[in-house]
């Protein structure tokens, strides 16, 4: 877990070549990619969306930004919805639901004001990987804005990471 506050904003031009080799890797390895997302509201999805060949990989995302929704649809257990648990489960859950073997889940407290005890910034992420859930928690710094553009560029980053090893395994 980092606990160091971070400052990383990606430009949508960097962002998008991130995309472009998710989706290479997607199309070489057959992987199916999967997103659950809250604070970031639907970007992920629309940034993995415009890359290339998406229809054949990219299964789709769920936008879980009520908490009700996360414990509904996304098997959140009861408790916070900004934690460790909540991002895993959104994972776990998005590649049951959409027939996924590689999902990413964001949640977070974008800001200005914090609605459970995590201060602004706080972002978990979990990554499902055929069976595993592997999670980790951020501190962004900056405006809703600043921390949203942050959290895009990690999730990114990290989906590319995992289908990175999947073609080396």
């Amino acid at each position: 877990m980092s606990t160091a506050p971070e400052q990383r904003i990606a430009t949508e031009p960097q962002l998008s070549q991130i995309c472009e080799k998710i989706a290479e890797l997607a199309v070489t390895y057959d992987i199916a990619i999967g997103t659950a997302e809250s604070l970031t509201t639907g970007n992920l999805a629309a940034m993995l969306g415009k890359a290339s060949s998406s229809g054949d990989w990219y299964r789709g995302g769920i936008v879980a930004y009520h908490e009700k929704v996360k414990h509904t649809l996304l098997e959140v257990p009861d408790g916070p919805v900004v934690s460790e648990q909540a991002a895993a489960a959104m994972a776990r859950s998005t590649a049951t639901l959409l027939g996924a073997n590689l999902t990413i889940a964001v949640t977070g407290e974008a800001g200005p004001q914090s609605q459970e005890d995590q201060p602004p910034g706080t972002v978990w992420a979990a990554v499902y990987d055929r069976g595993n859930v592997r999670s980790e928690c951020k501190e962004f710094d900056g405006d809703p804005e600043e921390v949203l553009a942050q959290t895009l560029s990690f999730a990114l980053d990290s989906l590319l990471r995992h289908a990175r090893v999947r073609a080396h395994a």
